[in-house]
């Protein structure tokens, strides 16, 4: 295969983000970090199954909030499923806004992108979560490559006691939190416990190589 092509670079306020081009894939690197490409979207499509059929029972319009748009897999797979009466996306860098508004991401995202039932949040995760009135039924967080490898420093926060206290929060009694990370991480799963999330689980996505892709899940109980 030849050399990755760079399709666009932008410095912003946290570091730089640059989306590559490798034969018939897209990859986006954070920092120097490779994150995600549009080799597979298993585990990205799992992200959200998980979270959907946690819920026990489903609500009638059930709301959902996905932590980092990335490629795209995991919104445009939340709009086609038809669960979601609300899909609130949060997304913090403009550059992966405008890839999927106005560049070759489009051809992932478009259809969800003009889902009615989709909104599109230019905004810090975290911040959106303290500040933000709405609750939701889940959350799909997916803007690292997991609690134990993040992006940017300031990302741990998310994965801490305060960050976690701030997703239970958001999320309705019943609400389900589904976080994935590129390998399993049991201090999390403890952490989640510890959080008040009941019913801790991690489901796995094997890869061709290497430690599997997994989904972090917990409910809100009570």
């Amino acid at each position: 295969m030849s050399a990755p092509v760079t399709l666009d670079r932008r410095e912003g306020p946290y570091g730089e983000v640059v989306l590559r081009r490798h034969g018939d894939l897209f990859q986006i690197i954070a920092n120097g970090t490779f994150l995600m490409d549009t080799s597979d979207g298993r585990s990205e499509r799992l992200l959200v199954d998980a979270a959907y059929l946690a819920l026990d029972p489903p609500p009638a319009a059930p709301a959902v909030l996905i932590g980092g748009l990335g490629v795209g897999f995991s919104l445009a797979h939340a709009a086609a499923s038809g669960h979601w009466a609300r899909i609130t996306v949060v997304e913090r860098e403009q550059a992966i806004i405008d890839w999927h508004r106005e560049g070759p991401l489009a051809a992932i995202s478009g259809e969800a992108l003009a889902d009615p039932a989709t909104v599109i949040l230019h905004t810090d995760l975290v911040e959106h979560l303290r500040t933000t009135p709405d609750t939701y039924d889940a959350l799909c967080l997916d803007i690292d490559n997991g609690p134990d490898w993040t992006v940017t420093e300031d990302n741990e926060t998310l994965y801490s006691p305060g960050g976690l206290a701030l997703c239970r929060a958001r999320l309705r009694p019943g609400g389900v939190l589904a976080v994935w990370s590129a390998r399993p991480s049991s201090e999390f799963e403890e952490s989640m416990r510890n959080a008040g999330f009941s019913g801790v689980r991690t489901e796995e996505i094997h890869v061709a190589r290497g430690v599997p892709d997994v989904v972090h899940l917990g409910v809100r109980a009570g």
